[in-house]
């Protein structure tokens, strides 16, 4: 409303209440005072408006100012930030790549340290073995070479070639196999081969012995030293290697520990960077907006200023006007005298009733209208006032049915956004909670996979060694089979050899034989022969324990060629198991492996997903919190005040009523 508007519409309130009073006090109020009064209170309350509407502007231009340098100082955080962060991810890349290239060399290291271990003990174990059979041969051959020796240089050769049978087998394979002259070995074999008649050559004979027995001692000497500096060279091997073994195995856990770790500072970075370069664009749209508000703002507020500060200078100059002694000599000189006022008492008593019910109302600035058209002394003045009076109260009523609608309206739009705000907070909440609990699932199933695998490749390395060790048995089984049998053949050969001398059975047949050819004779027989020596004595007794003992050694191989063939069907039947066995489980942990890989993968995308979600949500809920604070600043003063505007309007529209029935002659 202009200024000159507001100076008529109190200059016409002012009118009526002077026409209204009584004629003594209306004679005794000065109205251009009055008026000037209404103007100060006009002026006071535009200025009072300018004070809130430049604190409600501050308040704004502060949120533009802090809005825009924390958004300035995000995007420049962010923008900051971007390229250390794809800096760091290239390298955290480049370490997991080279971390991983690491694991698998010393994965390689650790698979050639062993297979050097196991190696080095199977030389060892054969080394040991041939070192064990070969001093033990050399310590049985000394031993006989000792023996014989003492029993010769005692003279009691043919004594020693009688009984030292074991001594004497022994001497005769060592001369046999021992790398000497020819014309030694002859002598030698000669010697082992007489009887007890035989006059031995003694010195040569101790001679070619002693240096036998110097020789074989010598190479005892040398194949122990020889062995126990292989142990040494073995123990120290074994030790490096298992240095080294150890070393590289610790090394595999601290780089495989260190790989999962970089792997997840991986994702984390990809994901920061992700969130980082959406929240840049997010933030530079948002600021883009924001300048683009606040600027309008302030343009808003610089016209706002300039017209009230038109309408301040009318109200002021106005008053200026009005104060000024001139022009107060000349109203005084120019005003209606008390005869007109008496003149239109009773018109002026019905007006005056009427104004007193509209004062009544709270202070509207629409009534000024109906005020002028109260002053007007037209015929059929009433009628066009409660024309207006029927449109004022239409106006009314519509006004609030509109408060009503917007009431309305803004209750169900705070509580319906409140209630989304809530909803998209939960949402974050449980999005929250479920990548939690992801991340948790994530990492067993890490564990989890991780152990299956490993499981796998021990149950591999296992079969593997079964696989060999079973080869191994089956050539040992082999290579004994055919040592028993050969064994078996060698010692029936000699029994059947040594039982074709020895037969108690041929022995009897022949005394049988001597017996009967006697009995025939009769007293013929002829004259007993000329007494030599004793009929030949055979080692018959001695000869029938060592039949019994071959027997004995034939049934202990073939007990044994049994056993061993019952060893190895029960170890065939072993290994088959096992293999199914392991082929099952191999089988089942491999499917349950590549289940939880699965789902692993599928988890990644589920917290990937969710992480996408929680991010777009809690924009959401910064924007469902704008449009609350929107509505807020739309709709607060609407609802704080309704009720008093609403008491308000409806006692203006009873002030129209009542002043509608007096205009048409109620009392």
């Amino acid at each position: 409303m202009s200024a000159v508007r507001c100076f008529a519409v109190a200059l016409a309130l002012t009118m009526m209440t002077v026409w209204g009073a009584h004629e003594t006090t209306a004679l005794a109020v000065n109205p251009i005072r009055r008026v000037v009064s209404l103007l100060q209170n006009m002026q006071k309350k535009v200025e009072e408006e300018g004070k809130k509407e430049k604190e409600l502007f501050e308040k704004f231009m502060c949120y533009c100012k802090n809005g825009l340098g924390d958004l300035r100082n995000g995007i420049d955080a962010n923008e900051a930030k971007i390229p250390k962060v794809e800096t760091a991810l290239s390298e955290a890349e480049a370490l997991k790549e080279q971390l991983d290239k690491d694991v698998a060399e010393l994965k390689g290291s650790v698979g050639d340290a062993k297979a050097t271990i196991a190696k080095a003990k199977g030389i060892r174990e054969k080394e040991a073995a041939a070192f064990a059979k070969d001093s033990s041969d050399k310590k049985t051959n000394i031993a006989a070479l000792k023996k014989a020796l003492a029993a010769i240089e005692a003279g009691a050769a043919g004594k020693f070639l009688q009984t030292a049978t074991e001594s004497m087998n022994t001497l005769q394979n060592l001369v046999i196999n021992s790398d000497m002259r020819s014309t030694d070995r002859e002598m030698l074999t000669a010697f082992l081969s007489q009887g007890s008649g035989y006059a031995p050559q003694s010195g040569e004979i101790i001679g070619i012995l002693k240096e036998m027995l110097e020789t074989m001692e010598k190479e005892l000497t040398e194949i122990t030293a020889a062995e126990e500096q292989t142990i040494k060279d073995f123990e120290a091997l074994i030790a490096a290697k298992e240095k080294e073994l150890n070393a590289n195995t610790g090394a595999i856990e601290t780089k495989i520990e260190r790989s999962a770790e970089v792997g997840l500072e991986i994702v984390e970075m990809k994901e920061d960077l992700d969130d980082s370069s959406k929240t840049l664009l997010e933030d530079k749209k948002f600021l883009s907006e924001l300048e683009k508000d606040c600027g309008t703002k302030e343009d808003e507020w610089n016209t706002r200023c300039k017209i009230r500060a038109e309408e301040l200078l009318a109200i002021g100059d106005t008053i200026k006007i009005l104060n000024d002694d001139d022009a107060l000599d000349l109203f005084k000189k120019t005003l209606p005298s008390p005869s007109l006022l008496q003149t239109q008492t009773t018109s002026l008593a019905v007006k005056q009733r009427v104004w007193t019910m509209l004062k009544q109302s709270k202070s509207d600035t629409r009534l000024g209208l109906i005020a002028l058209a109260l002053r007007s002394t037209a015929p059929k003045v009433f009628d066009k006032v409660i024309g207006m009076v029927d449109e004022m109260v239409a106006l009314l009523q519509e006004e609030q049915v509109h408060d009503d609608e917007k009431k309305k309206y803004c209750e169900a739009e705070i509580d319906k956004t409140e209630d989304e705000k809530k909803t998209l907070e939960r949402k974050v909440d449980d999005l929250a909670k479920a990548q939690e609990e992801g991340q948790e699932t994530l990492a067993n199933l890490g564990d989890e996979i991780e152990a299956l695998s490993d499981g796998i490749k021990a149950l591999d390395k296992q079969v593997a060694e079964a696989t060999k060790n079973r080869k191994e048995e089956n050539a040992e089984y082999k290579e004994d089979m055919a040592n028993n049998g050969a064994a078996k053949k060698i010692l029936e050969l000699a029994k059947g050899r040594l039982a074709k001398f020895y037969s108690p059975k041929s022995a009897a047949a022949a005394a049988s034989l001597v017996a009967v050819g006697l009995h025939d004779l009769g007293s013929a027989a002829p004259p007993p022969p000329p007494e030599t020596w004793g009929a030949y004595k055979k080692q018959t007794e001695e000869a029938g324990g060592i039949l019994g003992m071959m027997q004995m050694m034939i049934s202990d191989v073939e007990k044994e060629i049994t056993e061993s063939k019952t060893e190895e069907k029960n170890a065939q039947l072993e290994y088959d198991q096992l293999m199914k066995d392991s082929g099952e489980k191999r089988r089942m942990d491999s499917k349950m492996l590549s289940d939880k890989e699965s789902a692993k993968a599928d988890l990644e995308k589920a917290l990937q997903k969710m992480a996408k979600e929680e991010k777009t949500t809690k924009f959401e809920v910064m924007t469902t919190a704008e449009t609350l604070k929107d509505l807020h600043l739309e709709c607060d003063w609407l609802l704080n005040n309704f009720e008093a505007r609403k008491e308000a309007r409806a006692g203006e529209i009873d002030a129209l009523k009542k002043a509608k029935a007096v205009l048409s002659g109620a009392e």
